[in-house]
């Protein structure tokens, strides 16, 4: 079977409204529709990279290459996870969590959207909190990154809302413009002092070595 070959397909992060977990093809097709409908409002630019720019068929061809190239370019060195948020078995998401030279420094960084219906209820940041989850009290993340724009009023708020400290600032290029980003961290220690939404977490032993652990 798909999963005795790589495990990662049984490995689950389980919220109290959500599930996220590796999506299979035809979910992976669905959560590329998804996209291709909308992830942010018209006009806004929340993400460095323009693949929300074009056509919905093009966000959707994004997602899915994104996904094949993750499960092909998997290597202990440095992998992403990228999980479907699922909400009653309904695909309404993706969050991406990556790790490099993970065994010696473990730190990890994560990004998601989320499709535009879904904004606004609390499902992002349950579903960073399901992420954070599976880095912090399973795998033995000792530090988790995030940036975002300065405008991007509602990942910030997601960040400081689960304890995200700032971490300086960077600037970059983009469409012939410098824009400014907050970098944020959350340490281990500050994840475990304050309150963030429970989850439990399945499958991951068959994973280990994946992770190099």
């Amino acid at each position: 079977m798909l999963v005795d070959l790589w495990p990662l397909y049984a490995l689950t992060v389980t919220t109290p409204r959500l599930q996220l977990r590796l999506p299979r093809e035809e979910e992976i097709a669905a959560l590329a529709e998804l996209a291709g409908g909308g992830v942010h409002r018209p006009g806004e630019r929340p993400f460095m990279s323009p693949w929300t720019v074009g056509s919905p068929a093009d966000r959707a061809r994004t997602v899915l290459r994104d996904h094949w190239q993750y499960l092909a370019t998997w290597d202990v060195a440095e992998w992403r996870l990228g999980l479907g948020v699922f909400r009653e078995g309904t695909p309404i998401g993706l969050v991406t969590l990556h790790g490099w030279d993970f065994p010696v420094i473990r730190q990890v960084s994560t990004w998601s959207w989320l499709g535009v219906a879904h904004h606004g209820q609390g499902y992002g940041t349950e579903a960073r909190a399901g992420l954070l989850t599976l880095a912090f009290d399973h795998l033995g993340a000792t530090a988790a990154l995030t940036g975002a724009f300065q405008d991007n009023h509602a990942s910030l708020g997601v960040s400081r809302k689960l304890g995200y400290e700032p971490d300086g600032i960077s600037v970059d290029a983009r469409d012939g413009q410098a824009v400014v980003s907050d970098r944020l961290r959350l340490t281990v220690e500050r994840w475990r002092e304050r309150p963030h939404p429970p989850a439990t977490v399945g499958g991951l032993d068959a994973c280990r070595a994946l992770f190099g652990l």
